[in-house]
């Protein structure tokens, strides 16, 4: 079974419906599963802001108080506690996914995008690394498994994988796609959002079930 993913590194829930998928899959057998995971950019438009929390920079952007910034936010650091992780919004820098987005490409094509997703959406969401900075993007993606001299080439050189990256964006628009993560099960079902463990096992069931 083929399950695509479309997803944003910088998108909480993403993270959370990774977990809830991989809870899901636990309970069948292992060697039947694919996993692609497609590229999709919540906000496109935004400048990288070294300087900036995830707290301050929606504060901002809504004209409310960080210390209610803090508040909206706890539900979604609860949510991520219960399925094991943790989300640190106060150390999260603000940054413009698409170098990260370009590099788990290039990981793709070594069959290393969901270590790739993995190792991003931690850095991001729990360590607090910057992911528009080169050098932190490059130890990454080599704890991942890529070589450093082809990571270096696609920071050096802005459209390498960039045309995949659009291709993934441009199919989600194609299909459907209003938010994410959204869960793609052998082109037969979708799901949309960080939806139940249960769910996942259920629509599973029943793409493996349906002839």
């Amino acid at each position: 079974m083929k399950i695509e993913i479309w997803s944003d590194i910088m998108c909480p829930f993403c993270y959370i419906g990774k977990r809830q998928l991989e809870a899901a899959l636990a309970g069948f057998p292992n060697d039947e599963f694919e996993i692609e995971w497609k590229s999709f950019q919540l906000d496109p438009s935004i400048t990288p802001q070294a300087d900036k929390d995830v707290y301050t920079f929606l504060a901002e952007r809504k004209g409310i108080s960080v210390e209610q910034s803090v508040e909206m936010h706890k539900g979604v650091v609860e949510r991520a506690k219960s399925v094991g992780l943790e989300y640190h919004f106060d150390k999260a820098i603000i940054s413009n996914s698409l170098k990260a987005h370009r590099i788990i490409q290039l990981a793709k094509t070594k069959n290393l995008g969901d270590q790739m997703e993995e190792i991003f959406f931690k850095a991001y969401f729990t360590d607090g690394r910057d992911l528009n900075d080169h050098t932190t993007l490059i130890e990454l993606a080599s704890q991942a498994g890529l070589s450093i001299q082809e990571v270096q080439q696609v920071l050096q050189n802005e459209d390498l994988y960039l045309k995949e990256v659009k291709a993934d964006i441009d199919e989600a628009q194609e299909i459907g796609v209003q938010g994410v993560p959204f869960f793609v099960f052998d082109r037969k079902f979708a799901i949309s959002g960080a939806q139940s463990i249960e769910t996942f096992v259920q629509t599973i069931t029943e793409v493996r079930n349906k002839p």
